[in-house]
């Protein structure tokens, strides 16, 4: 089938000639939020087009409201969607891995060798987490100490761990610095997790070991930390010795400058950079994120490739779900003024955070970017957080917001 595939409309077609006379194919790798919102946007936006993504999961786990299924409250199954809907569209889903890009010849080359040749290619990879990072910690740690930062296993596996633990335990949670896939979300774990302690495990505690000084929405998260679990949560920064420099997954055992704390249950969030198809497509630097150009998301180092979502150097805008989608569409009506030899129009993308403290309970934090001297910059006053003081009303509808966001971005992701 592939193999029928690449021989067709996605193959390289031979002389300029002929392929100026055929549809301008784009092929997308990575189903995500980014990968799956930009496919069916360009095809929307332009049928003719002809579209391949490149994903080789038969479905897609989402991150957002998966602290939620940790702390016992969703199902995991509520968390998965599949490209049914996608390939109604006609698009087609390539159920393969790409291994490499050859920029020169606009080709995408696959785990078996198959080549797909594009016109215009969008590189939207995800993650991928360093287990270099954190001495001590690999792949096979994270089996004992799991990070649960991409969503699926991992997930299941902090939640079976946090049910296994005896009432009176410790949970670490081990945040890296910036940047990193969706900055709240370490602290709406602790909150979600409190919250299932403070169900079942009562006389558990929660540390929060942070290579920050500060996080997002943090005036929010203590306030409602205070209400909800007084006592049960504590943050300590990086001025305060909240750096691990080093773990021992045998023993669950954190190390950092200022001493070292067992944990009942430990959840290691390493350092992250872009997806490794990324690397290998040269469109990453030596941060190991991609520096795009903030109207049209092309690449700075690879001409005809677009990168969005968490693998792209957004400046002020967060890595999230909700960036990644809008990074879709003005990706997706670039890619089409491209292909027409039209000039893209200057965009204004928007990003909104709901993070639950409790399963009604939501805060938010919103952002308005433009590009300026080359990223994506804060429009100064569009933005702005939950209000501080707001009455237990609000929350309880902040919290049906996000369930509501939820369901509206997975429906123009995934149909």
């Amino acid at each position: 089938m592939l193999r029928g595939l690449a021989a067709g409309a996605f193959t390289a077609l031979g002389s300029p000639a002929v392929r100026a006379q055929a549809a301008p194919r784009v092929v997308v790798i990575g189903g995500g939020f980014a990968g799956a919102s930009a496919a069916r946007a360009i095809k929307a936006e332009d049928p003719r087009i002809a579209m391949a993504l490149v994903e080789p999961s038969p479905h897609y786990t989402a991150c957002p409201l998966s602290n939620a299924v940790i702390a016992g409250v969703r199902s995991m199954e509520a968390q998965h969607f599949g490209y049914a809907r996608i390939e109604a569209e006609g698009i087609v889903h390539v159920p393969q891995r790409a291994v490499r890009i050859e920029p020169e010849q606009r080709r995408v080359v696959l785990a078996d060798e198959v080549r797909l040749s594009y016109d215009r290619l969008v590189v939207a990879p995800g993650i991928d987490l360093r287990f270099d990072a954190i001495p001590g910690y690999d792949a096979a740690a994270a089996e004992l100490m799991p990070h649960a930062w991409k969503a699926g296993e991992q997930t299941l596996l902090l939640r079976r761990q946090l049910e296994a633990m005896d009432d009176g335990g410790l949970v670490v949670i081990a945040v890296p610095a910036n940047p990193f896939r969706c900055p709240p979300g370490p602290y709406e774990r602790a909150s979600l997790i409190a919250h299932y302690l403070k169900t079942h495990k009562p006389r558990s505690k929660i540390l929060i070991l942070d290579r920050k000084d500060a996080f997002s929405k943090q005036r929010l998260f203590e306030a409602g930390w205070a209400a909800l679990y007084p006592g049960m949560i504590e943050w300590i920064g990086q001025s305060f010795g909240g750096g691990v420099t080093e773990v021992d997954a045998t023993t669950r055992t954190l190390r950092t400058e200022f001493g070292e704390h067992r944990a009942a249950v430990a959840n290691i969030i390493p350092p992250q950079r872009a997806g490794a198809i990324a690397t290998l497509a040269g469109v990453a630097d030596a941060t190991g994120w991609c520096p795009v150009d903030p109207v049209t998301f092309e690449s700075l180092l690879v001409p005809n490739v677009h990168v969005i979502g968490d693998a792209a150097i957004g400046g002020a805008m967060p890595k999230s779900a909700f960036t990644a989608n809008a990074q879709a569409k003005v990706c997706a009506s670039a890619v089409i003024a491209l292909l027409r030899g039209e000039p893209p129009g200057e965009p204004t993308l928007i990003n909104t955070c709901y993070s639950l403290l409790a399963p009604d309970y939501g805060i938010s934090i919103a952002g308005v970017y433009r590009p300026k001297d080359g990223l994506l910059a804060e429009v100064e006053g569009a933005g702005g957080t939950s209000a501080l003081d707001a009455p237990m009303a609000v929350r309880t509808e902040e919290a049906a917001y996000g369930e509501a966001w939820f369901e509206t971005i997975t429906l123009e992701a995934f149909g």
